[in-house]
Order: C-alpha cells, then sequence, then structure tokens
C-alpha cells in the first residue's frame, strides 16, 4: 500500500514537469503546429509552381513573397522544408513538391563562387537523398562537396566564406561551419578522407581564433593569404566588433555539436558546451528563450528578436542532448522546449493565409544593412521544423 501510494505520487510529479495545468502538451503541440505547417507550404509550394527559376526567400512591407534565384544562400531552405513536411506526412504533394524545389536548384552543384553549398544542397538534396535514396541525388551532393572543397586554402587551414573585397583577405565567417556537414557526407560517400580533413582543421582554426574566452564568437575572422595569420576580427551582421551577434552564436552551436557527432572527438563537444553555457546563462537571454538579434544590442529590451536564432539553438540542444549526461540533457531539453513553446505561441506562429505562407514572424537578416529585419526568413521555418520533428523523434527512440 505504501509503495502505491509513493508511485501515484511520483507519476503526479512527472506529469505536473511534463504539463502544468492548463498548459497543452509539448508532443500535442508539435502535433499541431506540423499540421497545420502542411497547407502552408502547399500553397507557398503552388504560389511559384509556374516560375522553376524562382524561390521563396521572405516578404515585403506589404506582405508580398520576395524570392531567390537559384545561387541565392537560402534557396535550400524552402526545398528542405518540403522535405521535412514530406517526413511527417508520407503525403504526395509534399513529395511531388519538395522534389520540384529540389530541382530548381541542381546547377549549383558547379558553383565554386560560394561556401554556403552545404545550406543549398544538404538541406535539400541531403534530405532527398535520406528520403528516397535517389542516386541521382547523390552525384548532385558530391559535385557539391568538390565544388566547396575548392575553396580551402592549406596555408589558412579554412574554406573562404566570402569572396576577397578591399576590406578583408581571406574572410571566414562562423556561419561557415554549418557547410562542414556536406563535406563529412562526401567524405564517408565516396571513401574520400579529404573532405573529412578540411572539416577537421576548418573547425580546429575556428576554435582557436573566432572563440572569446567566455564561449561567444566574433562573426568574421579575417586571414592574411601570404602568412595565413589572422588579420582583422569583425562583425558583418552584429551590432559590433567585440558583441555577440545572436545567430552567429547559434550557428556556432550547431555546428561543434555536428562536429562532435561526426568525430566524437571530445574537444568538439566541449566547445559545443561551451557555447552552449554562453548562451543559456547569458543575462540578456530572454525568459522564453528567443535571443535578441544581439546579445549585446544596445536598445534591450526594446531590441528586435531573432525567431532564426531561437529555431537553430533549439534544433541543436536537441542533437547536443544526446551527448552529455543526465543533468546537462535535462537543462538543454527544458530549454528547447520553451524555444519550441514559444515559436509556436500566436507571438510568432503566423496565421493561416498571412506572413507569405511562411510559419514564423519575427526574425532578423542584417539590421546593420536595413535588410530582412523583423521578417519571416525561411531557414527560421527550415530549424524550426527540424526541431520539432527532432523532438518528437527523441521521446520515440
Amino acid at each position: 500500500m505504501k509503495n502505491t501510494f509513493v508511485f501515484t505520487l511520483v507519476y503526479m510529479a512527472l506529469c505536473a514537469v511534463a504539463c502544468t495545468p492548463g498548459q497543452e502538451s509539448v508532443d500535442a503541440i508539435i502535433k499541431n503546429r506540423l499540421d497545420r505547417s502542411l497547407p502552408c507550404y502547399e500553397r507557398m509550394a503552388q504560389s511559384l509552381i509556374d516560375q522553376p527559376d524562382k524561390l521563396p526567400r521572405t516578404v515585403d512591407s506589404e506582405g508580398n513573397l520576395l524570392t531567390t534565384s537559384s545561387d541565392g544562400w537560402v534557396s535550400g531552405f524552402v526545398p528542405g522544408t518540403l522535405w521535412y513536411l514530406y517526413q511527417y506526412s508520407n503525403r504526395p504533394d509534399m513529395l511531388e513538391a519538395a522534389r520540384n524545389y529540389t530541382a530548381r536548384i541542381e546547377k549549383e552543384q558547379y558553383n565554386t563562387d560560394t561556401h554556403d553549398l552545404g545550406f543549398m544542397l544538404y538541406c535539400s538534396f541531403g534530405n532527398g537523398l535520406r528520403l528516397t535514396g535517389d542516386t541521382a541525388y547523390r552525384n548532385v551532393l558530391l559535385h557539391g562537396a568538390a565544388s566547396l572543397a575548392s575553396r580551402f586554402n592549406p596555408l589558412v587551414g579554412c574554406i573562404c566564406s566570402w569572396n576577397p573585397n578591399e576590406k578583408w583577405q581571406f574572410p571566414v565567417i562562423i556561419d561557415n561551419m554549418m557547410n562542414l556537414e556536406l563535406l563529412f557526407w562526401a567524405s564517408k560517400e565516396s571513401g574520400d578522407p579529404t573532405y573529412r580533413n578540411i572539416c577537421l582543421s576548418h573547425a580546429d582554426k575556428t576554435i582557436e581564433n573566432h572563440f572569446r574566452p567566455d564561449g561567444s564568437s566574433w562573426h568574421v575572422v579575417s586571414y592574411d593569404t601570404i602568412t595565413g595569420q589572422v588579420e582583422r576580427k569583425n562583425t558583418a551582421q552584429g551590432f559590433s566588433d567585440e558583441s555577440a551577434w545572436g545567430r552567429g552564436q547559434a550557428w556556432g552551436l550547431y555546428g561543434f555539436t555536428v562536429m562532435y557527432r561526426e568525430t566524437r572527438d571530445v574537444k568538439y563537444l566541449d566547445q559545443a558546451r561551451r557555447i552552449a553555457a554562453f548562451i543559456l546563462n547569458h543575462p540578456n537571454l530572454p525568459a522564453d528563450k528567443i535571443p535578441y538579434w544581439d546579445f549585446n544590442a544596445p536598445e534591450i529590451p526594446d531590441a528586435k528578436r531573432d525567431a532564426s536564432a531561437g529555431a537553430i539553438i533549439a534544433s541543436a540542444l536537441i542533437e547536443l542532448s544526446r551527448y552529455v549526461d543526465e543533468a546537462l540533457a535535462k537543462t538543454y531539453m527544458e530549454v528547447a522546449e520553451t524555444q519550441i513553446r514559444t515559436l509556436s505561441s500566436p507571438e510568432y506562429f503566423a496565421e493561416p493565409e498571412t506572413n507569405g505562407n511562411f510559419l514564423l514572424k519575427h526574425s532578423v537578416g542584417a539590421i546593420p544593412y536595413n535588410s530582412e529585419v523583423d521578417v519571416p526568413l525561411t531557414y527560421a521555418d527550415y530549424y524550426y521544423v527540424e526541431a520539432m520533428l527532432r523532438y518528437r523523434d527523441s521521446k520515440i527512440q
């Protein structure tokens, strides 16, 4: 009798943690939002069905859809989201739309003028290959990996992000950590260790030169092409050179989580944990866990939030929780749950047939350039859907 009573108390306590009275469970929220996402992306895909050279990007001030061409760095996110929604629903129309939009960026496999081929190709063709096994997708990814690897400079030890300009000889941005996953895949698929070695070199140089003692990162580190040494440390999209640009911290967290997954080298896990500690313990992280566009933005608490950074962090924390001890895993999952709840609330999740059919509102592209400020962004939706699927799958395992 006593054991039954104790068990009942424990069960009630666990229920209270999982869902406080009057609060919808995260599982129910995720199912609802994924179900609501399907018609949004069906409408979005149909809106450009007769314009095969265009892909969605964001909306203008009137709410009209703005597009990108296949060589835009965000071109792979809408195809990727369509693949995720096909994974969730198994609906033939989602499969057809995902194939249609993925095909639109096929030619970028030969593009050696950008470091963003991981975003462009792995989010689209990579998910397509994973879900269909289509060998044509495999070939595109291998060509794309070769194109990306061509931007690696052995003297510097990194992949060049943006092309040289008047300000930077060899700029490397923290975002570039996100494109290494394509190279890891290519190394395993082709048996060529060159791709993997590039990843290791790039990540090690990034740890050495991009990060401050508190775990935050600079946005841009430029190298001297003659000596291979650092010439400048700056920002392009953050508040200042010394500030912590919100999405940049998210890219670093996600990128080093991938590095640990692919190598099992504890130094990458330690780096991911340091970045997570900086983000989660920062006094300027709001209670709802959606970061300001920059952790040091001078207008805090009235600064713009960045839903895209919140979505990226949530997705990264869910994966990172698999690699750490139980206490830290619980912390990471609790933060990710809060982020999913917040992004799924009416404050961030758009009403049907609004917001250009994008799911999330309130993302920030680049405030210093007054570019894409407080608008929907394709990568916010992509990592939001990814985070929800990862959370759901973590409960199944």
